[in-house]
C-alpha cells in the first residue's frame, strides 16, 4: 500500500484573514489573475508551484485515506466575510492523521467548485479549514452536485447573510459537520496552496472523490450571495497527486 506523507509547511503565525491586506476579489483588475501586483505578500499566487486548486485528473498515484476526523455539533456561527460564507468553529472536532489532530477551525464554501474532476466543476465546494497547534494546516474539500434536498444545508441557507458583515450566532441552532460528509471518505490527496491571497503553500489537500447533493434551490440560495468564488485551476507541475483506490 501507497503511504501518502504531505509536505508541510510550519506557519504559526499564520492568520487566514488580514484586515490590513489589500482588498481582493474574483474579478477584474483585483482577480485572480492579479493577486500577486496586488502586495508582496500575495506574490506566491503567482510565483508558487505548488498551487491550489488542481484538476484531479492529473492523479499520478495510487492509494488509500490515511485520516480520520471525530467531527461534533457546534453553536452555529455564520458570517459574510466578502469573499465567502464561512461558520467558525471552536472545540467542535479534528481530522486525524499519522497520529497528529488538526483541530476544525473553519467552514467556507465556493461556487462553483474549485477542484475539477476530468475538467468538470461541481456546482459547490466545502473546504473544512484545520490548524493544528504547531501552525500546520489541512483542508478537507467536499464537492457538491445536484440532486436532493442536503438537511444540514439548509440550516446554513436558512439563515444566509446577505451582506458582508460581523459574525452572527444564530441561537439555539446546531450545524454538525459530520452531516457535510458522504459515506466514502476515499479522498485525492496532494500538498498545495490556500486558495485565496496570500496563496500560501505547504497546505495538505484531502478532496474527497464521491459528492453529496444538494438541491437545485440550495444551490442557487448560496450562489446569489456570494457570486463565483472559484479561483482557476493551477498547473499541478511535478507534485504527488494520490488517487483514492477503487
Amino acid at each position: 500500500m501507497l503511504r501518502y506523507v504531505a509536505v508541510l509547511l510550519c506557519l504559526p503565525q499564520f492568520a487566514l484573514a488580514n484586515d490590513s491586506a489589500p482588498h481582493w476579489s474574483y474579478t477584474g483588475q483585483i482577480g485572480p489573475d492579479h493577486w500577486a501586483e496586488l502586495d508582496a505578500q500575495y506574490l506566491a499566487c503567482k510565483l508558487g508551484r505548488s498551487q491550489s486548486p488542481i484538476d484531479l485528473d492529473e492523479s499520478n498515484a495510487v492509494g488509500e485515506a490515511q485520516f480520520t476526523s471525530s467531527y461534533k455539533p457546534l453553536p452555529m456561527t455564520i458570517w459574510n466575510n466578502g469573499h465567502t460564507i464561512q461558520l467558525d468553529a471552536t472545540n467542535s472536532g479534528a481530522l486525524t492523521e499519522d497520529g497528529k489532530d488538526f483541530p476544525l477551525l473553519q467552514v467556507h464554501f465556493h461556487d462553483p467548485s474549485e477542484h475539477a474532476i476530468h475538467g468538470k466543476h461541481f456546482p459547490l465546494e466545502a473546504h473544512f479549514v484545520h490548524k493544528s497547534a504547531d501552525g500546520q494546516l489541512s483542508v478537507l474539500a467536499i464537492l457538491i452536485a445536484e440532486g436532493k434536498e442536503n438537511p444540514e444545508l439548509a440550516k446554513i441557507i436558512k439563515h444566509l447573510p446577505a451582506h458582508e458583515g460581523e459574525p452572527q450566532k444564530i441561537d439555539g441552532v446546531e450545524f454538525d459537520p459530520a452531516a457535510l460528509l458522504p459515506e466514502s471518505l476515499a479522498t485525492f490527496r496532494y500538498s498545495g496552496s490556500l486558495t485565496t491571497p496570500p496563496c500560501s503553500e505547504g497546505v495538505a489537500w484531502h478532496v474527497l472523490s464521491t459528492p453529496v447533493t444538494a438541491s437545485a434551490d440550495q444551490i442557487a440560495a448560496l450562489a446569489e450571495v456570494m457570486g463565483e468564488n472559484n479561483r482557476p485551476v493551477q498547473d499541478v507541475n511535478n507534485r504527488l497527486v494520490i488517487h483514492p483506490k477503487q
